[in-house]
């Protein structure tokens, strides 16, 4: 008898729209948090209170309530706007594309304090040393802060996707069909939901340990080469 009573296609294809939309997420939070990071370290102060800002405001408020004013009151705030110009608009948000652009928006924040942090502490002497040799910025950061970057940013880096990862679920609210809204849906129609939550349960944690294997044979392989102790 199958324990799933026919429905475990459903949870395959919800489990991998999940880790669409967590990577597809990752890799926009990322590159968020490079211009936020780099913007932060700007002259210009009031674009660094800008982003200070953002940093502050999206870490401040819960990810559901984010999630909610993107998909339901982003439209309906331009409808009115519209409405009110004498335009009639009707605005409906694709969910696969505004789950993905709020989380990387969110975690953008996130990530733009583990990059920055990252890049404080790598030594003076390291920026001093792109002069020494004549790099110009870019070719710089590229061969010598780039990889000093990425070793310190890791292990922050790697906390950001596995909250990122737990935070699709809240994405079955608006209706898109990954993991947990298929899993409530096959709960629903078979009474069963102890059985199809406990497998979405041990999926989710399943990519959770394969992800602190992948981080932590990212981090060894980023810091080949480093002497223990040295600065």
């Amino acid at each position: 008898m199958d324990p799933l009573s026919g429905y475990g296609w459903m949870l395959i294809s919800g489990f991998g729209l999940t880790l669409g939309v967590a990577i597809s997420s990752m890799i926009g939070a990322i590159l968020i948090g490079l211009i936020a990071a780099s913007i932060k370290f700007s002259r210009i102060k009031i674009v660094r209170l800008i982003v200070g800002l953002y940093t502050t405001v999206i870490r401040g408020v819960p990810e559901l309530v984010l999630l909610l004013l993107v998909y339901y009151g982003l439209p309906t705030l331009i409808q009115d706007i519209a409405g009110n110009m004498g335009y009639q608009v009707r605005l409906n948000l694709n969910p696969f594309i505004a789950g993905i652009a709020t989380l990387s928006f969110i975690y953008g924040a996130f990530a733009c304090e583990a990059l920055r942090s990252a890049y404080l502490a790598i030594p003076k002497g390291q920026h001093e040393t792109i002069i020494a040799f004549g790099f110009s910025r870019l070719r710089g950061f590229v061969w010598i802060i780039a990889p000093q970057l990425l070793r310190y940013a890791l292990p922050a880096l790697g906390n950001v996707w596995l909250v990122l990862l737990k935070a699709t679920a809240l994405i079955s609210i608006i209706q898109l069909p990954e993991l947990m809204r298929m899993t409530d849906m096959a709960a629903r129609a078979t009474r069963q939901p102890f059985t199809f939550f406990l497998v979405a349960c041990l999926a989710y944690l399943l990519v959770t340990l394969i992800s602190m294997w992948g981080q932590k044979y990212l981090e060894q392989w980023a810091s080949k080469g480093i002497v223990r102790g040295a600065v």
